[in-house]
């Protein structure tokens, strides 16, 4: 019993240790619910999941759709996010909330990796779906509009971005819709329109916006400078200057101000203003001064060419070379990164293999040691089995001695059959085939009950005889009305069980273990018919008698 309630703890530890596909899902569903707003949380929970465990498409579909939403939300899509598409297949026709949501993530995907194109053309094939709930079609619509930000080339997003104004009432994504409406204005040459949408920005600013409201002053200074009033646009830098707490706007500001003097045709105050604006880069970090240089070295270039009548790209070469130089070393990054995520991807997938392997066999050991284990015990069990039949046999055999040596003459009929019994049946030569010391005992009292046994075996012929004479002829009978459907051993029991002998005699006087006693027993009362709470032999007696 030990082995087996060893077995069962060891069976459900190695099922333990393989995660139900439920639990999986509930992990999942949990990260689904913190992924907005805790992204880090939710990436923690994803990873105790192995992808290669999870064996159901819709639990796979949600793990690579909130994984990948989780990454976004922070802002790093990653390489592994391209199986996202497999969100994407599984949802379509099925959930169009996640349809649209996992197609929208791909498409980011695709941008991430330098497919624009692609990315903007799967945002409109969703932009553009018809009876859709507005709700659903705010974050594709988003998307579309952040994309044709990026993409300079492309036509302008003010209807997608008027349509987000008139659908998603966030306050502070409204301010984010305007924004990137100006932004649309100026790329297309609608300056008169970028200011009015800048103004209006400003105007409606909270005044706890203040870090919103530089920026968007800020901006205003190239917008009135596009426009050529310049002077607007001097004083407004001048104005930003004063407490300026960034260390690098006066030098942008300065810049502002060189241009709109080289526009008005001032240009020793251009490049007095533009020198000050040079001087003040000092602390500058080299992206910082990358960037700052990419507008000072137009500027620059436009001023020599005014002064020599020459163009020179020089300058504007250096910008452009360092911007193809960062652009291969981001390229090489993402190569790196890409063969990084394919060697980790491979080395888990052999550690899964050895795990895997390691757990077979474990498990094939463990399997051969209960197996083992439980041959042992059986074999123990049966010999403990057969040692305590054998003392049972003994303790019968000397009950049967003590009888017959206390018997008189005048015994019953029982009686009598069972002194014939000890003198016919074959007791002694079962004895004598298990020679221990016990046995040998015993066979020494039962060859002195009567020398007149010889050691004779059991002629169960004689013992029919005997039940006859003494039961008027109780064995014929019962053997002309079912010698047919009764055996030989059933008959035999049946016999002695009309003599008065007991289950445990009866096994001993046949050589058959008490168990098998009761099985042919009840094997007796079946074919006869013999109902389960009647006595066998008062039922025959009974027949006998009718």
């Amino acid at each position: 019993m030990k082995n087996i309630c060893l077995f069962l703890v060891v069976i459900a530890g190695l099922l333990s240790c393989s995660r139900s596909q439920s639990h999986y899902n509930n992990i999942i569903s949990n990260a689904e619910s913190v992924m907005s707003d805790y992204p880090d949380s939710a990436l923690s929970m994803l990873a105790f999941i192995d992808p290669a465990e999870l064996t159901v498409d819709s639990i796979k579909a949600k793990y690579y759709y909130v994984i990948t939403s989780s990454h976004d939300s922070k802002g790093e899509l990653m390489l592994s996010d391209s199986l996202i598409n497999y969100s994407v297949g599984y949802y379509q026709g099925k959930d169009l909330e996640r349809s649209i949501n996992s197609t929208t993530l791909l498409a980011l995907y695709k941008y991430w990796i330098g497919e624009s194109k692609s990315a903007l053309a799967m945002i409109d094939s969703l932009s553009n779906l018809e009876n859709v709930p507005d709700s659903l079609l705010i974050t594709p619509l988003r998307e579309k509009a952040f994309l044709c930000e990026d993409i300079l080339e492309e036509k302008s997003s003010e209807g997608t971005l008027r349509r987000l104004m008139e659908i998603d009432k966030d306050r502070g994504w409204q301010t984010q819709y305007k924004y990137w409406l100006y932004i649309d204005c100026i790329y297309n040459g609608r300056n008169d329109s970028a200011l009015v949408v800048l103004d209006g920005i400003i105007d409606n600013l909270p005044e706890d916006e203040e870090r919103i409201r530089l920026m968007c002053e800020y901006e205003k200074i190239g917008v009135l400078q596009e426009l050529g009033r310049y002077e607007e646009s001097m004083a407004l830098a001048d104005k930003l200057s004063v407490g300026a707490s960034s260390k690098t706007l006066p030098s942008y500001l300065r810049m502002w101000k060189a241009m709109c003097l080289f526009n008005m045709g001032h240009r020793d105050e251009s490049i007095r203003e533009l020198k000050m604006a040079d001087s003040g880069t000092s602390d500058f970090s080299d992206n910082e001064m990358a960037y700052y240089n990419s507008f000072a070295f137009m500027l620059k270039t436009a001023i020599d060419y005014q002064k020599t009548g020459k163009l020179s790209l020089i300058r504007m070469a250096r910008i452009i070379n360092n911007q193809k130089n960062v652009l291969l070393r981001t390229q090489a990054m993402q190569q790196n990164a890409k063969q990084s995520a394919l060697e980790i991807e491979n080395k888990r997938l052999s550690l899964k293999v050895k795990s895997d392997r390691q757990t077979a066999i474990i498990i094939i050991v463990i399997l051969a040691m209960l197996i083992i284990s439980g041959l042992l015990l059986w074999y123990a069990r049966s010999r403990k089995r057969k040692a305590l039949d054998a003392i049972e046999q003994a303790e019968v055999l000397q009950k049967l001695v003590d009888e017959l040596n206390s018997a008189d003459a005048s015994a019953a009929q029982n009686e009598t059959l069972r002194r014939a019994m000890l003198q016919q049946l074959g007791i002694i030569k079962m004895v004598a085939e298990t020679p221990t010391e016990q046995n040998r005992e015993m066979l020494r009292k039962i060859s002195s009950i009567d020398s007149k046994s010889n050691d004779s075996l059991v002629n169960w012929e004689n013992v029919y005889d005997i039940i006859d004479n003494l039961y008027a002829g109780f064995y014929s009978v019962l053997h002309k009305r079912h010698g047919d459907i009764l055996t030989e051993k059933e008959e035999q029991i049946v016999v002695l069980m009309l003599a008065g002998f007991s289950t445990k005699e009866i096994s001993v006087i046949t050589s058959q273990t008490t168990a098998t006693i009761y099985v042919r027993k009840s094997s007796v009362r079946k074919k006869l018919g013999v109902p389960e709470k009647e006595d066998i032999v008062a039922f025959l007696r009974k027949e006998e008698s009718d």
